[in-house]
Order: structure tokens, then sequence, then C-alpha cells
């Protein structure tokens, strides 16, 4: 067995174990479901899990209403097709409630408002456990979570109140009010989850593959001008290019790379050569040195 499979089969089986403990330790997990490719590795793991028997929790996908359409066409799809319960709660009711106030302007984005969203669905539900596809390799405010992440009774994460993790040993115990973030792919990369979905033959949104596109430049990144959710000024002219996407988060804070990758595995090749991480092409993580930390200090994802 080559050292890449030896590395692929532990990651899986630490993520099967977490997954199998989160069931165990919580009386109310759902799994964060976004459409994108780490929700969907997900997923799989899920199933491979609790096989025969169907995933024992929903999904629960907070939708800002600027999400790609075609990432909301495949979350049904998947929904449908393996009988999977699905909760989406929208930002737009958010806004309208009065709770959070719409951005405007040229890097205007929806994106930080989910957080209100989701800690109302958690309080709406009574939600214990929160299953997301974050991984430490994105974002350095990711590298200081932990796999079991308490939240206290505002939703807010405090990096200097983390449990140890010793021995793979995960304490589930939480005080009334609080809540967990769990993360089964924390230890996984960019490259691990592409290299996942190519030998599990798994499918994902078309958008992650080369496509033609009419896009507009902006800050040297690639912008979809294929929609009305994406800012443009009037002098930011648009072209045709092949490009493709790595992150398919909100339309408005989230732009394309050039790309000749049709498949996924030539995904796969063209990231092991790729020397920037995919959240280089996320606006909203650029607005601050600490952008992540804060939004995740006041309950975000």
């Amino acid at each position: 067995m080559s050292t890449n499979v030896l590395q692929a089969n532990i990651l899986e089986s630490e993520a099967i174990y977490i997954l199998r403990e989160v069931v165990a330790q919580f009386e109310k997990p759902v799994l964060l479901f976004s459409g994108g490719k780490d929700s969907i590795t997900l997923v799989r793991l899920a199933q491979k899990a609790f096989f025969p028997a169907k995933i024992p929790f929903p999904l629960l996908h907070i939708d800002t209403g600027h999400n790609f359409p075609e990432t909301i066409e495949f979350r049904d799809q998947l929904v449908k097709k393996l009988g999977l319960q699905l909760i989406v709660r929208k930002v737009q009711d958010t806004i309208d409630a009065g709770k959070v106030t719409e951005e405007t302007g040229k890097y205007a984005s929806r994106n930080i408002l989910q957080t209100e969203t989701l800690l109302d669905a958690i309080e709406e539900f009574g939600f214990d456990a929160c299953i997301g596809g974050a991984r430490r390799d994105e974002e350095k405010a990711r590298a200081k979570e932990r796999i079991f992440s308490v939240r206290d009774d505002f939703g807010q994460w405090d990096e200097k109140n983390q449990r140890p993790e010793v021995f793979d040993m995960l304490n589930g115990k939480i005080d009334h009010g609080q809540n967990v973030r769990v993360f089964p792919i924390s230890n996984w990369t960019e490259l691990d989850v592409w290299s996942y979905i190519e030998k599990e033959q798994i499918d994902i949104p078309s958008i992650y593959f080369a496509h033609t596109r009419e896009t507009f430049l902006r800050d040297g990144l690639i912008w979809s001008a294929n929609d009305e959710v994406v800012y443009r000024e009037d002098d930011e002219k648009t072209e045709e290019r092949v490009i493709r996407f790595r992150t398919v988060g909100d339309m408005s804070c989230t732009a394309a790379v050039l790309s000749n990758a049709y498949d996924i595995a030539s995904v796969v090749q063209e990231i092991r050569r790729s020397t920037i991480s995919e959240r280089g092409a996320r606006i909203d993580d650029k607005r601050s040195e600490a952008a992540m930390e804060k939004r995740k200090q006041q309950g975000y994802f």
C-alpha cells in the first residue's frame, strides 16, 4: 500500500470515527451543508459511517440568496437522491426581520450576515452539534480550532478556551445553552478532499469544472458577470473566459480562476501545481488580517 493511499485511509477512518462520536455524544446534531465540495465529502463520509442505515441527522443550509444556481440545483438533486432531510434558512428573512443590515457598495457581501441566520436556526431547532467541512489548511483562524469546538450560549468562540484533544479523545460535555461545531475533515487539505472525490467518484456541482463564462476583472481577480448579484462598475468591461471556481461561497465575494480542468483528474493535477490557497479567491477574507477570526468569535461557522 502506497503512502498516499495509507494517508487517505487514515483520514477517512478518523472522519468516520468523529461522525460516530457526534451521534453517540450529542442529542441533536446537524450537518451544515453549503453544496460545496467539503460538505459533499462530509455527506459521503456520513453515508459510510452509518451504512446500511440512513444518515441520522438533517442537513442545514444557510442560504444567502446569492448562491450560485448550479450549487442550489445540485443540493436539491443530492437530497432527493439520498432521501435526506434538508432544512433551509434564508439570510433574506433575517434582513427582512431587521436583525441585520444589507451591505452596499463595491465589496458588499451577505457572507458575514449568515452568522445571525445560523445562530437563529441553532436556537430554533435546539441543535447541540453542528458538523461542518472547515479544514485547518484553509485559513490561519481555522488552524486554531479543535475538532470539537465549543461555542457559548451566544454562539461565540473563544480561542483561549479550547479543550485539549489528546489521543483522539473527544469531549462532548457541554453546559446548557452551549453548542459544539464539529470538524471531521479538519486535518484534510484541499488536495486530500479532491483526491477523495476522485477515488470515490463523487458527483459535484459543474461550477467546479472549467467552463466558458462572461466575466470581468477587479483587484486582479476574475468575477462572474452572468448575474445581478456581483457589483460591477460601468468601466469594468466583461469578457468571455474559460474559468472554474475553487470554492463556491456567496457569488458576491467568490472569484474564479482561469482553468482548463474539465474533469476531476485534471482538477487534482491543477491543485497539486497551485501555490495559492483556494481562499485566495474569497474577497471577504481580505477585509482585514483577522477577518475570519473576528467572524468566528461572533458565531460564524
